[in-house]
């Protein structure tokens, strides 16, 4: 019988073998000495161990790869061990009570800001918006422009009230726009921030709309543009019912409300595109109303510099309540804009020929000199070019006036400064700038907005500072100036009281204004009846939030009466200015302002240098 040998010989078994079992024991003791002599693999060691004896492996097969067992149970207890501490981490996390860590409650500015514009949703004419969020007011002279026998004029509805009546006035008004327009362009940024961006474009849009009708917007020649809507003359003891005359609510006027219009009045002509191209500037991603905007301002610049005068020389109602002394000014500012919204260069040329800023008043000072208002605009002419000198500096032609500029801004600059005489300050340290004449503080805003938009320019410009005379003053000194002015109309004066209505515990309560003092009650109360309103002692039932009365005297002093317009009256140009300073003071300094945006139309200064010649071959 044969058998077979695991060893992989045959082995042969003889079954009449008669060997003893001693002898069989001895054969196979030599059988497995002889196969130790030789090597095993891990199969025949299996065999021979047993699975009980097998040695462990020193690998793991995963399938795709093959790692050490010990590296795999290192990185398996690595992970298991990582899982636990960040989940109990977690858990520590969780447990722990959080400091929510709130944003610093908004600056004075920023609150007064949100109060200053609310005044301009009180002050629309026409059909008004449902989210106006004025209570007490209401859409109002629906009819304007719609008597006049003019085919342009057929609808004047819309604009702004001027003040406390209801009269339209289109050279304050226009004024106010502008400057609205340069703070949106200077400091979008700050107004984003405060969440007032969207609503300063909509008070914007609404005065700019209604410029675009008083004059034939969609030629390129025009003769004749309006001036006024509504009438307040009462001069001669007239009794005729109008805008002054009467005490009534804008919502209940019945009385005829006149059109005024001009043929030569370059100073509102001017002016008027100034707004409208400071306004395209910001509109400019909405390209068709932008579009809109230059073409009605290239319209009335030309209107301005073809038909020349004054729009309040002819003996018209302008010259009581708007008087304009020259519109030189307006020159220099409107082609300053035009500039701007245009980037063509013959708009620079004029606005820097030097005849017309010595007729402008640029070389021989005055009383005035340096003071903004809705009459005289050279020194924001001043500011405006100076600008463009900082930051694109177009050299020659146009560097001598354009330097001339910049130096008459550090004198202005400096005036503005207590430690020179050129204005007085009251007690309390408001700045004189109308000289003690009465409603001070239109001019103060305008000037505090200026200091504070020349400080930011030399800041964006990496200039510390501008000099006066041999002294050297940081550009803090006319922030610091700025901060003190708009502080003392904020409640910081020897009254204590806040000169904006609505912001603060003290403030105006009598404010000379038609629609906040008549109760909104649904009696319609006729010319002469809301008269009782107008001499009642009481507060005014309704509250004109944001409104910045005509301010105190030249001894701080104020009468809250609200037959006395010097100190209690509103205006639209004084609100601008406010809102413009307060913009340009809010929030945090680091944000500045825009250094490009005013610049999108106007192209490269210098040539574009030609591509450098090919590599030479030989």
């Amino acid at each position: 019988m044969y058998g077979r040998d695991p060893w992989g010989g045959p082995l042969e078994i003889n079954a009449a073998d008669s060997a003893t079992d001693d002898d069989r024991s001895r054969n196979l003791q030599d059988l497995d000495r002889a196969a130790l002599s030789r090597p095993l693999d891990e199969t025949q060691q299996s065999w021979l161990l047993g699975p009980g004896e097998q040695k462990k492996k020193k690998y793991v097969d995963l399938g795709c790869i093959i790692v050490s067992r010990k590296i795999f149970v290192w990185t398996v207890g690595t992970l298991l061990v990582s899982a636990f501490l960040a989940g109990f981490i977690t858990l520590i996390v969780k447990m722990v009570p959080r400091h929510h860590h709130s944003h610093p409650p908004p600056d004075n500015y920023t609150l007064a800001l949100h109060k200053a514009l609310m005044f301009f949703n009180a002050q629309r004419s026409g059909k008004l918006p449902k989210h106006n969020n004025v209570s007490w007011r209401g859409s109002s002279c629906l009819d304007d422009g719609k008597s006049e026998n003019s085919p342009i004029y057929k609808d004047l509805v819309g604009g702004y009230y001027d003040a406390g009546d209801a009269i339209k006035f289109n050279f304050p008004s226009s004024f106010a726009m502008t400057m609205l327009s340069w703070s949106v362009i200077e400091y979008s940024a700050k107004y984003e921030a405060s969440g007032e961006l969207n609503h300063i474009k909509e008070i914007i849009k609404w005065g700019t709309d209604y410029f675009l009708k008083t004059f034939n917007n969609s030629a390129d020649t025009i003769d004749r543009i309006v001036a006024q809507v509504g009438s307040g003359d009462t001069s001669g003891g007239s009794t005729t019912p109008n805008d002054h005359y009467c005490w009534m609510r804008p919502e209940d006027i019945d009385y005829k409300r006149p059109v005024t219009d001009c043929s030569s009045c370059s100073d509102l002509g001017a002016e008027m595109a100034a707004a409208l191209a400071a306004a395209s500037i910001v509109f400019k991603d909405n390209k068709v109303y932008s579009q809109k905007l230059v073409h009605g301002a290239r319209t009335l610049f030309k209107f301005a510099r073809d038909q020349r005068g004054r729009y309040s020389a002819s003996g018209s109602e302008a010259a009581i309540f708007y008087n304009s002394t020259s519109y030189w000014d307006e020159f220099v500012w409107g082609g300053a804009w035009l500039y701007y919204a245009t980037g063509n260069s013959s708009y620079l040329q004029l606005a820097t020929t030097r005849g017309l800023a010595k007729h402008a008043g640029a070389f021989w000072g005055g009383p005035d000199y340096g003071v903004l208002s809705w009459d005289n605009k050279l020194a924001g002419a001043q500011v405006l070019l100076s600008r463009l000198r900082l930051f694109l500096s177009p050299g020659y032609p146009y560097e001598d006036i354009l330097s001339t500029f910049h130096n008459q801004t550090n004198i202005i600059m400096c005036s503005y400064l207590p430690i020179f005489t050129t204005f007085n300050r009251t007690k309390g340290g408001l700045i004189q700038l109308n000289h003690g004449r009465p409603q001070p503080l239109q001019y103060v805003v305008n000037a505090a907005f200026l200091a504070t938009l020349y400080s930011d320019y030399l800041d964006a410009a990496d200039t510390p500072g501008w000099y006066c005379g041999p002294n050297f003053y940081s550009t803090d000194v006319l922030r610091e100036f700025a901060k003190t002015q708009i502080d003392y109309i904020l409640g910081k004066n020897p009254r204590k009281m806040s000169y904006i209505v609505g912001f603060g515990n003290h403030y105006p309560r009598h404010t000379h204004h038609r629609g906040a003092s008549i109760p909104k009650n649904k009696i319609k109360y006729n010319c002469k009846g809301g008269w009782k309103w107008r001499d009642s002692s009481k507060p005014n039932p309704n509250t004109l939030v944001g409104a910045m009365v005509a301010g105190p005297d030249k001894h701080d002093g104020f009468h809250d009466v609200r037959t006395n317009y010097n100190y209690t009256e509103p205006t639209l140009a004084g609100n601008a200015g406010l809102v413009a300073a307060l913009v340009a003071l809010s929030g945090d300094r680091t944000p500045g302002i825009d250094k490009n945006t005013i610049f999108s139309a106007v192209p490269p200064m210098f040539p574009t240098p030609p591509p450098p010649p090919a590599p030479w071959k030989p």
